[in-house]
C-alpha cells in the first residue's frame, strides 16, 4: 500500500507541476488548472453521494452534481478576462457567492419537482446542500486563491497563493502521517479518526511550517514576487500561515472521516490506490483554502 501512495503522488504531483507550468504561461491565469477542478469537483461529488447513499439517503443525482460545480464555474468566472477588470461590480469573490446561490436554487428545484409525500425532503436537502458548500463552495475557494491578483500579477503571484496553501497542507499531511508512525501514541481523535495522534499533529505542523518557508520565500523569489516586509515581519507571518493553515488541513481531514465514520466506509472511494479517493486527497485542502485565502487578501503573507 505505501509503495502505491509513492507512485500514484508521484505521477499526481508531476501531474499538478505540469499543469502549473502551463498555467503560468498562458494567457488567461487557471485556464490550464480549470479542467483538473472540473474533474475533481465531480469526482468527489460522486463520492459524496455515495456517502449519502451508505448512510441511507438519495438526494437527486443530476442536481447534485450541477449544484456542485456552479460554484466552481463561478469562482473561475474571471478566467473569461485576459486581464480582469478591477472595476466590475461582482468583484472575484462575488463570482463564487453567486455560483454558490445558484447552485442551492438548482437543488431546491430538483427535490421540488420530485416531492411527492413527506419524510425525507429536508434531509435530502441538506445533504445536498451541504454537497454544494462542503465540495463546490470550498473547492472555488482553491480556485479563487489561483485568481488572486498578488505580487507581480495573476500569472505568478496567484499560483504563489495557491501553490503554498498545498504545499503547506500536504507537508503537514506527510509530516504528520511520518511522526504518527514513528512516535504516535496519544490518541487525538480516536472516536473519528484513530489513527490521528498528538505526535503526528505536532510533526506536522513542524514541517508544514518549513514549506511555508520554503515557499513565500525562496520560491516566491523565484517566481517574481518577494515580500517586500521586515525580515521579522515575513518570519512571523509565515510561521502563522503555515501553523494556521495546517491546522485548518487537520481539521479538514477530520471532517472527512467524521463523514466516512457516519457513513460506515474506510475510504470515500477505491480510485486511487494508497489514497482512497478523490475526497481523501482533497479533504485537508477544502477547509485550509478559505483560511488561506484570509492570509493572502488580508496582506499577513505575500509582497
Amino acid at each position: 500500500m505505501l509503495r502505491w501512495r509513492l507512485i500514484l503522488g508521484a505521477a499526481l504531483s508531476s501531474l499538478v507541476l505540469a499543469l502549473c507550468w502551463l498555467d503560468a504561461r498562458a494567457e488567461r491565469p487557471g485556464i490550464a488548472l480549470a479542467p483538473l477542478a472540473v474533474v475533481l469537483c465531480l469526482a468527489a461529488t460522486q463520492e459524496m453521494l455515495r456517502l449519502f447513499r451508505k448512510s441511507g439517503h438519495q438526494p437527486i443525482a443530476w442536481t447534485t452534481y450541477l449544484g456542485t460545480l456552479l460554484p466552481l464555474l463561478g469562482a473561475a468566472a474571471p478566467i473569461a478576462w485576459k486581464e480582469y477588470p478591477a472595476d466590475c461590480p461582482v468583484g472575484r469573490l462575488g463570482w463564487l457567492a453567486c455560483g454558490l446561490a445558484a447552485g442551492l436554487i438548482v437543488v431546491i428545484v430538483g427535490e421540488m419537482r420530485r416531492y411527492t409525500q413527506p419524510g425525507s425532503t429536508i434531509i435530502n436537502l441538506a445533504l445536498g446542500a451541504f454537497s454544494v458548500l462542503y465540495v463546490g463552495g470550498l473547492l472555488g475557494f482553491v480556485v479563487q486563491l489561483r485568481l488572486l491578483d498578488v505580487g507581480n500579477g495573476v500569472s505568478h503571484g496567484g499560483l504563489l497563493a495557491m501553490i503554498s496553501m498545498v504545499v503547506v497542507v500536504k507537508s503537514g499531511d506527510i509530516g504528520a502521517y511520518a511522526a504518527g508512525r514513528l512516535w504516535g501514541s496519544h490518541k487525538m481523535a480516536p472516536a473519528i479518526s484513530p489513527g490521528k495522534t498528538w505526535e503526528g499533529v505536532f510533526g506536522g505542523l513542524i514541517l508544514a511550517v518549513i514549506g511555508a518557508l520554503l515557499t513565500l520565500g525562496p520560491l516566491a523569489n523565484a517566481l517574481g514576487c518577494p515580500s517586500l516586509a521586515s525580515w521579522p515581519v515575513w518570519l512571523v507571518g509565515a510561521v502563522a500561515y503555515g501553523l494556521v493553515v495546517s491546522t485548518a488541513g487537520i481539521l479538514g481531514d477530520l471532517a472527512e472521516s467524521l463523514l466516512k465514520r457516519d457513513a460506515g466506509v474506510k475510504d470515500s472511494s477505491s480510485w486511487l490506490p494508497g489514497f482512497g479517493g478523490v475526497l481523501d486527497l482533497l479533504d485537508s485542502l477544502l477547509l485550509a483554502a478559505p483560511v488561506a485565502y484570509f492570509f493572502w487578501v488580508a496582506g499577513l503573507v505575500g509582497p
